[in-house]
C-alpha cells in the first residue's frame, strides 16, 4: 500500500528530528570552530594564533594543487574508442562544470569536518552538463548509526536517510518539473528559530566580523523559501523528497532510479574503521590553537607591562614628586647617596616554560599532520643539511599521498556517477552534445550521441594523484625512448605507434599528434572499414595491406561476428604472405595473373587496388591451424583462381 503524503511528511520529521538530537553536540563544535579558524570578532586588545589556518592552507594547497587525474579503460576491444571519447568529454565537462571550484570547496570541507559531501543528481538539460553541488556538513543531518553513505560492495554501513536544508527561490522551483503544491507554500518557516541554515549563516557572519542582526525578510519574488531535501525508504525503495513550511508541505517526491545508491558522494580526510565522522585537521590542531593564543597574550602583556617601566624612590631622599618628570639635562637634588634614590621596579618576564610549551605545541602539530616548517614555506628555525630536508620532502610526500589515495576513492564514486547521468538522459532529454576539442588547426567541435559514449559493458575508471600519474608518465615515456632506441633496428619494430605512445604520455592531444604524425593510407583505409562493420557490411582484405596497421584499427571496431572474422582474415593473409612471399610480389600482377574479388561496394570508387590479390571470403574457417613447417594450401597466387583455395578443390 503506497504512502500518503502526510505519511512521508511524518516520517521525514520523525527521521530529521532523531538526528538532530543525535548530532546537534556535534554540529556546535563545528559551529564553534569557525571562529577560531578566523575570528574577527575578538578583543581589539588581543591577539589571535594562526595556527589552525596556517596548518589548514598548507594541507588544502598541497592536495588542491595535486589533483586528481581520471582515465576511463573499455572493457571490451569494441569500446576503445568510446573511452576515448568519454575522457575527452569528462575533461571538458570538468570546465563546464566549474569542478575546480566544486573542488576547492569539496577538500575544505573535508578537511574541516571530517568528510565532505557532493550532491550529483541534476541534469541541467539546456548546458547538456551534470550539476554537482557541495552540501555543506553545518545543515547536513545524517542516519547516527550509518558509517558513509552507501555502505560498502553489498551496502552494509550505507545511511537508512540522510538530507539537508537548504534556501530556495520560489520562481526557481516552478521552474523545475519536479515540484508540486507549491501553491500551499506560506511564510511560516521565517520564524523558525532553531534553524541549522540560519545557525550556521550566524556562526559565518560572526566569525566573518559582520553584524549578526539579521533577519530574513520579504523581498518578493526573490525571498529565500527554505525547505528540507531528504533522502529516505519509502515501502522499502529509495526516494529523494523536499519538504517546505517547517516541514509540514511535500513539494517533491522522486524515485531514484538506481536503487543502489544515493546519490551523494563523500570523501573522507583520515577515515577511522567503521565510522561516519574519522579526524579532521580541527581535530589535531583547535586545543593547541587555544592553548598557545593563552600564552600569547600573557607573553603579550608582560612584553607591554616591561615597555612601560616602574621606578621605586625614597620619598625621604626625593621630596618633590614633580622633580621626577622626565626633561634634558634635568638635576635633581637628593639628599644622601643619589644611587639608592630611585631604581626600576622588577617585573614578571617571559618564562623558559611558556616557550617550551609553545615550541612543544607547534611540533606536536607539524608531526599529526605532516606539515613542516619547510612545507608551510617557512624557514626552519635550525639548520638542516640538504639530505635532511630531502628526506623530510619524501616523508611528507608520502603522508599526503595517502590523502590523495582515500579522495580517489570519491573521485571515482563521482565520476561513476556523472557516467550514469549520461546514460540517463541521452536519448530522454538530449539526443546529442557538441564538445570543443583543441585539434591540429585550432578548436574543433565534435558531435556525440549515446552510442559514442555509453558502453555494453561497465567502463573501468582509473583515477591516481596527478602528481604520481605525472611521475608514471615520465618513466613510461623513458622506457619508451630506450625502447625505440633499441628496437628500431629491429625488422618489424612499430616505430609509429611507440612515438603516438610518447606524444600520449606527453599529453599531446589526439589532433596534434596526427599534425606531427598523419595517418597513413592503411590507417584512412581501416576506418573506412571499421565504418563498414560498424554498419554491418563485410569488407574484403587485401593481400597487400598493412595487416598489423589493420589489426591495430580493427580493435577500435564494433565487437561482433563481423569484425572477428574480418580479424582472422587479416591473420589468415599474414599466415599466406609468411609461407608463400612471392603471392604479393608487384612482379606476378600482370596479364594472366588471378583477379581477386571486390573488395566492397563500390570497389575502386574507394581507391583500393583492384589488381591486388585478396584473401578469399570464408578464408577466416579455412584458415589452418598450428605452427608447423608444412605449407599451408593457399601456397601460391594461383590458390584464387575463381575465388576459391586450391586446397578446397582438392
Amino acid at each position: 500500500m503506497a504512502a500518503t503524503e502526510q505519511e512521508i511528511v511524518d516520517q521525514v520529521k520523525k527521521e530529521y528530528n532523531y538526528c538532530h538530537k543525535s548530532l546537534k553536540p556535534k554540529i556546535d563544535e563545528w559551529l564553534f570552530r569557525l571562529k577560531v579558524y578566523n575570528n574577527q570578532r575578538r578583543q581589539k586588545d588581543k591577539v589571535g594564533d594562526p595556527l589552525l589556518f596556517t596548518i589548514f592552507q598548507t594541507i588544502l594547497a598541497s592536495l588542491y594543487d595535486d589533483g586528481l587525474s581520471i582515465e576511463w579503460l573499455p572493457r571490451e576491444e569494441g569500446d576503445v574508442d568510446k573511452a576515448q571519447n568519454l575522457n575527452t568529454l569528462s575533461e571538458f565537462d570538468n570546465e563546464e562544470m566549474k569542478k575546480d571550484r566544486v573542488d576547492y570547496e569539496w577538500i575544505w570541507d573535508t578537511l574541516f569536518f571530517g568528510r565532505g559531501l557532493i550532491f550529483l543528481m541534476e541534469f541541467d538539460i539546456e548546458k547538456k552538463i551534470p550539476i554537482p553541488e557541495t552540501w555543506s556538513p553545518l545543515v547536513t543531518l545524517r542516519d547516527p548509526e550509518a558509517v558513509s553513505v552507501n555502505g560498502n560492495a553489498s551496502g552494509k554501513g550505507g545511511a537508512r536517510f540522510i538530507g539537508r536544508e537548504t534556501n530556495q527561490l520560489k520562481w526557481e522551483l516552478e521552474k523545475h518539473p519536479a515540484y508540486f503544491n507549491l501553491e500551499k507554500i506560506g511564510k511560516s518557516d521565517r520564524e523558525n528559530h532553531d534553524s541549522l541554515h540560519e545557525k550556521s549563516q550566524s556562526a559565518r557572519r560572526e566569525a566573518m566580523g559582520r553584524s549578526d542582526a539579521h533577519k530574513q525578510e520579504d523581498v518578493g519574488e526573490n525571498t529565500f523559501i527554505r525547505t528540507v531535501q531528504w533522502f529516505t525508504f519509502i515501502d522499502g525503495e529509495r526516494y529523494f523528497v523536499e519538504l517546505s513550511d517547517n516541514m509540514s508541505v511535500l513539494i517533491r517526491m522522486q524515485k531514484l532510479e538506481d536503487q543502489d545508491r544515493f546519490p551523494l558522494i563523500d570523501r573522507p580526510l583520515f577515515p577511522v574503521a567503521n565510522d561516519w565522522d574519522g579526524v579532521s585537521v580541527p581535530d589535531l590542531v583547535e586545543d593547541k590553537q587555544r592553548a598557545r593564543a593563552v600564552l600569547l597574550n600573557a607573553g603579550l602583556d608582560i612584553a607591554k607591562a616591561a615597555s612601560n617601566p616602574m621606578y621605586l624612590f625614597d620619598v625621604n631622599a626625593i621630596k618633590r614628586r614633580d622633580q621626577l618628570n622626565y626633561e634634558y639635562n634635568k638635576f635633581v637634588p637628593v639628599d644622601g647617596n643619589p644611587a639608592a634614590a630611585v631604581q626600576p621596579m622588577q617585573k614578571d618576564r617571559i618564562s623558559h616554560d611558556s616557550q617550551y610549551i609553545f615550541q612543544v605545541l607547534d611540533e606536536a602539530t607539524q608531526r599529526a599532520l605532516a606539515t613542516p616548517e619547510l612545507q608551510q614555506g617557512a624557514t626552519p628555525r635550525r639548520a638542516r643539511t640538504l639530505g635532511e630536508l630531502e628526506l623530510m620532502s619524501a616523508k611528507v610526500d608520502t603522508r599526503y599521498s595517502l590523502a590523495a589515495k582515500i579522495f580517489a576513492w570519491s573521485e571515482k564514486d563521482f565520476w561513476m556517477q556523472w557516467y550514469r547521468l549520461y546514460n540517463k538522459h541521452f536519448d530522454d532529454e538530449i539526443s546529442e552534445k557538441i564538445m570543443r576539442l583543441e585539434g591540429a588547426f585550432g578548436p574543433e567541435f565534435k558531435k556525440i550521441d549515446k552510442s559514442d559514449i555509453i558502453m555494453k559493458a561497465h567502463p573501468d575508471l582509473r583515477v591516481k594523484s596527478k602528481a604520481i600519474a605525472d611521475a608514471e608518465k615520465a618513466l613510461n615515456k623513458r622506457t619508451i625512448q630506450e625502447y625505440v632506441q633499441l628496437g628500431s633496428q629491429i625488422p618489424g619494430f612499430n616505430v609509429r605507434y611507440a612515438l603516438k605512445e610518447m606524444g600520449r604520455l606527453s599529453d599531446f592531444t589526439k589532433g596534434k599528434i596526427d599534425q606531427l604524425m598523419p595517418p597513413v593510407y592503411d590507417e584512412i583505409v581501416a576506418e573506412e572499414e571499421n565504418q563498414m562493420i560498424n554498419n554491418g557490411k563485410k569488407p574484403r582484405v587485401l593481400l597487400t595491406d598493412d595487416h598489423m596497421q589493420h589489426l591495430a584499427m580493427h580493435a577500435k571496431a564494433k565487437e561482433s561476428k563481423l569484425r572477428e572474422n574480418h580479424i582472422k582474415s587479416h591473420k589468415v593473409a599474414i599466415q599466406i604472405i609468411h609461407n608463400n612471399p612471392e603471392v604479393v610480389d608487384p612482379g606476378l600482377i600482370g596479364e594472366g595473373a588471378p583477379r581477386p574479388m571486390d573488395v566492397s561496394e563500390g570497389g575502386a570508387k574507394q581507391g583500393r587496388p583492384q589488381e591486388r590479390p585478396t584473401v578469399p571470403e570464408g578464408a577466416e574457417d579455412r584458415a589452418p591451424h598450428g605452427q608447423g613447417t608444412g605449407r599451408s594450401p593457399f601456397n601460391a597466387p594461383q590458390a584464387f583462381e575463381g575465388g576459391m583455395p586450391m586446397g578446397e578443390q582438392q
